[in-house]
């Protein structure tokens, strides 16, 4: 009897701690600032990048195009165009790494992937869908400059 009143005591002080509500803490400006919606979210374009069908470039020519490959991300994520990119690992799918676009159409994106010189030179393939994500998304670049301490 004693373990039920206090395993019912628990469970009501344990209930009562979990049901109260949370502080939100909505910051207006911020979400107007990253064009969030009432959810705090906000459209972008997720591009997956897969092999290319460019089996012939020599290996001083792809060294070459994948340094423009990453020149031109560091170029798009200075203009807040691209909020994401990064590498898979080794895969057995053809997939080789995804942008997240901070635009809102996927004529926007198709602009902004004909900018990269691996894709050009199909050494990259883009596939480009509309996503629905949290506008806090586009604030990684300014965190991550703050973490590395070897530039790419």
């Amino acid at each position: 009897m004693k373990n039920a009143v206090f395993f019912l005591a628990f469970l009501f002080f344990h209930t009562i701690g979990f049901s109260q509500e949370t502080e939100i803490k909505y910051d207006e400006k911020l979400a107007k600032s990253l064009n969030a919606d009432e959810y705090g979210m906000k459209k972008y374009v997720f591009c997956l990048l897969k092999s290319g069908n460019n089996t012939t470039a020599s290996k001083e020519e792809r060294k070459k195009l994948f340094e423009g490959h990453m020149a031109n991300i560091g170029k798009l994520a200075k203009e807040g165009k691209l909020a994401l990119a990064g590498p898979f690992m080794e895969n057995d799918r053809n997939y080789r790494g995804i942008y997240i676009f901070n635009v809102e159409t996927v004529e926007e994106a198709k602009k902004l992937v004909e900018t990269d010189p691996a894709i050009k030179a199909n050494l990259l393939e883009p596939e480009l869908t509309p996503w629905y994500c949290s506008a806090a998304l586009q604030e990684i670049p300014k965190m991550h400059d703050k973490i590395a301490k070897t530039k790419m």
